[in-house]
């Protein structure tokens, strides 16, 4: 990682601030840091001081230049989308909150968040008010792939108590969320990953596990009323064959293609749905319900202070991370 200073001061002065950009696109060595220009906030945002930054596959992939033109910011951008931190000035249009106010969120998304930097200017409707069991680093690591987790179960998924679902890669980032909402539904939580993980998963509520790496999840499951896919490829063509008829998959690693879709309706009278995800302070505030009541806990595998930020694009691009993974911008884990 480079590091420049395009600011005409230095950074303890007022309206600067410490942050990481790309210029183009390419592999870590593309994360550069700066001091630049502090956001100002509009009149229906909010600056935050960001505390923690969370680190999720989309930010490299961003970086790589891999994105649709849905999610493609012009450059140089400021990377990262989930975060948590103190609200430092509020908008004139804003009423719900005020300097000091511990809050956290998915914003911005698709356009730039700008999370990897000391503040971010941010929608006052995208955030909602931090839990009060969580660090700021554990808050960070959860509204993007809790967003997902929820969307994926509930609203693409349809998953009602009693009912029988997969979750693929279930101790990753998405799936370890999705664990434990399923088992609070009441559902029956089958959990692919490998062996290391089955304790782990067994406490956040999975009732059946299978390790991919010793077994084919297709000859040790059945009658599935939805699967949830964060793999794809092999895997979502496989998990047709444990569906239950008239049962769903819910992809997410990229729009199904229609062969695939045409073999779930013939052969199992079932749907597949993927769905891009996006701000959701609604959701948010009832996921930070659960939490507080003890249902939901985020797993934080890894902290790295904002000028290791390649190092933890380089963790997270070489897979099998427990849970997430964050960059600490306020340097403590204290609530």
């Amino acid at each position: 990682m480079t590091e420049h200073n395009t600011a005409t001061t230095d950074r303890s002065a007022a309206g600067t601030m410490r942050a990481i950009r790309i210029h183009e696109h390419g592999g870590s060595d593309m994360l550069t840091a700066e001091t630049v220009p502090r956001p100002e906030p509009g009149d229906d945002e909010l600056l935050v001081r960001v505390r923690a930054a969370g680190v999720n596959p989309i930010d490299w992939m961003v970086r790589e230049g891999y994105t649709d033109e849905a999610l493609s910011p012009s450059l140089p951008t400021i990377l990262g989308w989930d975060l948590s931190g103190i609200v430092e000035m509020v908008g004139a249009a804003v009423s719900e909150f005020e300097p000091g106010d511990e809050v956290f969120g998915l914003v911005g998304l698709p356009d730039p968040g700008g999370a990897y930097a000391e503040y971010a200017a941010v929608p006052a409707d995208e955030v909602v008010t931090k839990p009060t069991p969580l660090s700021h680093a554990d808050a960070a690591g959860l509204p993007m792939v809790g967003l997902t987790a929820w969307r994926a179960l509930f609203d693409a998924g349809a998953l009602r108590d009693g009912q029988r679902v997969l979750v693929h890669a279930a101790a990753g980032g998405v799936g370890h969320v999705a664990v434990q909402l399923a088992a609070h539904a009441g559902a029956h939580v089958v959990g692919t990953a490998s062996g290391e993980n089955e304790a782990y998963l067994r406490e956040l509520g999975v009732d059946e596990f299978v390790n991919y790496r010793a077994e084919r999840f297709e000859r040790v499951v059945d009658s599935v009323d939805l699967v949830l896919d964060a793999v794809g490829g092999d895997t979502l063509e496989r998990s047709i064959a444990v569906l239950a008829d008239g049962g769903r998959i819910v992809t997410l690693p990229e729009p199904p293609s229609e062969a695939v879709c045409e073999t779930v309706r013939q052969e199992r009278n079932a749907t597949v749905d993927w769905f891009s995800i996006e701000p959701d302070a609604t959701t948010l505030a009832e996921l930070r319900a659960l939490i507080e009541d003890g249902h939901l806990r985020p797993t934080v595998s890894g902290s790295y202070p904002l000028s290791d930020v390649a190092t933890a694009h380089q963790e997270s691009e070489d897979g099998h991370v427990r849970g997430k993974l964050v960059l600490e911008v306020g340097g403590d884990r204290s609530p």
